[in-house]
């Protein structure tokens, strides 16, 4: 696959809120690229497998179906606002869905369409880049976190490490925000969360920002 395609699939399928023919092909192709860092995080997560687990922007569904497998009594809910991102999820997870294990919502983090306190475990994926007010989101995030939950912030990028030419022509064409270390832990305190901790990993540019409540 030539560069120029890889670009043109992504510039038609819009990262931000996928869509039409060529969103899905990128949002297959995410679900492979993003599989070893989603991987990597969700080591930060131990699960007991009657949590109830929510994925904000969970794109294809890749990292909900391997979520399913830890998870036996509880239940898992999958958000995005791109009916194109619910519809690929959705297919990728018909089994999980069909027993009532799992449901995918087409929602955005500006306003999530749960209660208080409704999840356990709550992980957004190569999205947060994307979010339109970071801060104010992250205090909704935070409200629907249960007491004693856990959020994961999940990227394969994140500012001060050394991004390549290629990945710093991205942030700038798509407008990524790109946190610091320091800034991502700034503004998970900010939102209210505590026991704030920011994995790295060394040899890559991967980040997994953590809160509790």
């Amino acid at each position: 696959m030539s560069d120029n395609y890889e670009m043109s699939v992504t510039e038609q399928g819009n990262p931000d809120k996928p869509q039409g023919t060529a969103g899905e092909e990128m949002l297959d192709r995410m679900n492979k690229s993003h599989y070893a860092v989603t991987g990597w995080a969700l080591e930060f997560f131990e699960f007991s497998g009657s949590e109830n687990v929510l994925d904000i922007g969970c794109g294809g569904g890749e990292t909900l179906k391997r979520m399913a497998e830890k998870i036996d009594s509880g239940h898992l809910t999958g958000a995005d606002y791109s009916p194109v991102s619910v519809k690929m999820s959705s297919e990728h997870n018909d089994i999980n869905i069909a027993c009532g294990k799992m449901d995918i919502v087409q929602a955005s983090v500006e306003n999530l369409p749960f209660a208080d306190c409704s999840f356990d475990k709550i992980i957004t994926v190569e999205s947060f880049y994307f979010w339109d007010n970071p801060q104010e989101n992250l205090k909704e995030v935070y409200r629907v976190l249960a007491e004693n939950g856990v959020f994961l912030i999940v990227a394969d990028i994140y500012g001060g490490a050394e991004l390549s030419d290629d990945e710093i022509r991205n942030i700038k064409k798509y407008s990524l925000f790109n946190p610091t270390p320091k800034e991502f832990e700034t503004l998970l305190v900010n939102a209210g969360f505590i026991n704030v901790k920011i994995h790295t990993k060394p040899g890559t540019n991967w980040i997994c920002a953590e809160g509790r409540k």
